[in-house]
This record gives C-alpha cells, sequence and structure tokens, in this order.
C-alpha cells in the first residue's frame, strides 16, 4: 500500500506550516505501507492540480492532506469538504475567491474516505487528545480537501482521502498572545502517524459515537 501525505508550505506570515514539518518527520514506513511526503502551494488554483500529480506520479491508495489551523488545540480529523471559496486573505499567490463554487458541476460536499473515527480513536488510545471536525473553513485547506474527494469520486476511484488539521507548532506561538494552544511538531507527527496506521488498518471506519451538539 502506498500512503501520499501532503502538506501546505507557509502561509498568512508564518515563517513555518507545522503541517509539513510534522509529515517530513513521518517515517518512510507505517503499518507496512509506504509513505509518500509531498508539500504543496496554499494557493486555490495551484493546491489541487499538486496533489493531482503526486497522485499520477505515486499512484497512491490514500492520501491525506495536512493543513495548519491555527487556534485549534489538538490535532482534529476534518469530516466533510464543502463546494465553497470563500477566503478571508488572500492566498500565496494573491488569489482571494469569495462565495464561489471549487468546482462548478460538483457535488455540495463530500465527506472524507479514510475511517475518521477509527484514527480518532487510534490516537487518543495512544494519550493524545484528538477530535472530529465538522467544517474544514472555507480556505485552502478545504479548497484541497474538497478537490482531492472530488477526484477521488469521479477520476481516481481507487483510493480513499482526507483532510487532517493540526495545531500551531510550539515556536509559532512564541510572539502570539498567552494561552494560544500549540503542539509540538514531535508529537503532531505521532498523531499523523498514528492516523495513517488506522487508516491502513481500516478499510471501513469503526461505529462509535463522536458528534457533537453545537
Amino acid at each position: 500500500m502506498k500512503v501520499l501525505v501532503t502538506g501546505f508550505d507557509p502561509f498568512g506570515g508564518e515563517k513555518v506550516n507545522p503541517a509539513y514539518e510534522a509529515v517530513k518527520l513521518l517515517p518512510d514506513t507505517i503499518a507496512g505501507a509506504e509513505i509518500i511526503k509531498l508539500e504543496i502551494p496554499t494557493v486555490f488554483s495551484k493546491s489541487g492540480p499538486a496533489v493531482e500529480a503526486g497522485i499520477q506520479k505515486y499512484q497512491p491508495d490514500v492520501v491525506i492532506n495536512v493543513g495548519q489551523a491555527g487556534g485549534r488545540s489538538c490535532v482534529t480529523i476534518e469530516q466533510v469538504g464543502v463546494n465553497l471559496a470563500e477566503a478571508r486573505i488572500p492566498d500565496n499567490a494573491g488569489e482571494q475567491p469569495m462565495d464561489e463554487p471549487l468546482q462548478v458541476d460538483g457535488a455540495p460536499a463530500y465527506f472524507a474516505t479514510i475511517p475518521v473515527k477509527a484514527i480518532v480513536k487510534n490516537i487518543r488510545d495512544h494519550g493524545i487528545p484528538c477530535h472530529i471536525s465538522y467544517t474544514a473553513g472555507t480556505y485552502v485547506c478545504n479548497c484541497v480537501m474538497y478537490n482531492v474527494l472530488h477526484m477521488a469520486a469521479t477520476k481516481y476511484t481507487n483510493i480513499r482521502a482526507g483532510f487532517i488539521h493540526v495545531p500551531f507548532a510550539t515556536e509559532q506561538v512564541v510572539d502570539k498572545p498567552n494561552g494560544t494552544p500549540f503542539m509540538s511538531l514531535e508529537m503532531i507527527a505521532k498523531c499523523l502517524e498514528y492516523a495513517i496506521e488506522a487508516t491502513v488498518n481500516n478499510t471501513e471506519d469503526i461505529e462509535e459515537a463522536m458528534g457533537t451538539t453545537h
């Protein structure tokens, strides 16, 4: 099995992006699966094509995209990507779409096809907080999640795909307000490793109540 894991380059004035920094720390093999690491641009029009180029080059069985969600206190596994681009700030190419569909002929939303609940459980079983997220935002993270799931639904139907958001890394919050959540890159990488392990070992998701009330 091959797992393509992507992480974004820095954006929004940050010097690093913990997504790709943590991806780089992953071992080359997890649960018997080959791990392929790829940095992608934080650009609406280029992120999806960059992942598709990786799909065509490496022919993975699973694609997991990783992005930064500064302000979240733990790693969160995204359940759904929506067909909407609404950028609060310009991306790294200066693009700032507002109220635009990502795919004119696409579904309103796509659900992750990696085992979201099994991933959360495996990370928690290793003593690390983790939650399901029901919004990947409307910035480039949601863009790449939606577009990759659209590809998986229409072109690369053998691929399972999903998205994981990670907190700020420790060094990113040195000059941020007191109380800003963070996590070490090493722990983020461990979470990603446990997520991949659960994905390799679970072709179907587990049944366990993990929803939210608000």
